[in-house]
């Protein structure tokens, strides 16, 4: 029994306060697992009666269903990093592909239609990233510059604060952080917000955990994956980023039929 496999199907009929608990859900999935309905519905600010609702539009009979879900979905989730690669490599490799899957699964496709309507009048793209996500940036700044369009990604700190200043007030602004705690990022997305003549449109690419970033952002989409540390060093895969960047981008090509497609 997997939480994902059984609610994702029905992300999309979901309405936009019930998206909102299901978000809850999936960033609080280890504590909402041994409460009480009563307790869950409470932190979400909604009754009882509204909670149970959303639990059988999402696939389950009821709340007890529900959260033995949980239960065998958070313990079925590897924790001991150090250890990933000890596992048989067919499960490893079931899990990877999973974590792609879910990434993709939970990608609201009103999120994504918003995003493509912002590319098609942003005059430029800017991509903010630190650490192994820069890498996602250099392959998402590559595959939109040559779709045409005008992509900056600056890769150091003095580069991000001139960035910053600089500035285009139709900026399309991603920011692509697994973590979504990064103290430099979080002031350079503040010192955004703040800007007196700020039109700029937000959006972040984190882990589902709850976290800064993702809580300044105008649209964030998550990703799901196994966090490993090799040599105290961060290895965590972000291939979920990538697909979700290359998604956004396919979804574009789709929505404009004049963009001519390599074959």
């Amino acid at each position: 029994m997997d939480f994902f496999e059984i609610s994702s199907k029905y992300v999309n009929s979901l309405t936009k306060g019930e998206r909102g608990l299901f978000d809850y859900v999936i960033k609080h999935m280890d504590e909402i697992k041994n409460k009480s309905i009563r307790e869950v519905s409470a932190a979400c600010f909604v009754s009882t009666t509204t909670f149970l609702r959303f639990v059988r539009k999402i696939g389950y009979t009821g709340y007890s269903e529900f959260t033995t879900v949980l239960k065998f979905t958070v313990k079925a989730k590897p924790k001991n990093t150090q250890a990933s690669f000890v596992v048989d490599q067919k499960k490893y490799r079931e899990e990877y592909l999973k974590n792609m899957i879910e990434s993709v699964r939970v990608m609201e496709s009103k999120k994504i239609e918003l995003i493509c309507h912002e590319l098609a009048k942003k005059s430029r793209i800017v991509f903010f990233a630190k650490g192994i996500s820069k890498q996602v940036a250099t392959y998402a700044k590559y595959i939109y510059t040559v779709s045409g369009f005008e992509v900056l990604f600056p890769e150091d700190h003095l580069y991000r604060q001139t960035a910053l200043v600089n500035l285009k007030e139709d900026d399309l602004i991603f920011v692509i952080t697994y973590t979504g705690d990064d103290v430099e990022l979080i002031k350079i997305v503040e010192k955004i917000k703040a800007k007196k003549d700020n039109q700029h449109r937000i959006i972040s690419i984190t882990g589902a955990d709850n976290n800064p970033i993702q809580n300044l952002s105008d649209i964030n989409l998550y990703i799901f994956t196994d966090e490993i540390e090799r040599n105290s060093v961060d290895i965590t895969s972000r291939v979920s980023s990538i697909v979700l960047m290359e998604l956004i981008l396919y979804q574009y090509f789709e929505g404009h039929k004049d963009i001519k497609k390599r074959k």
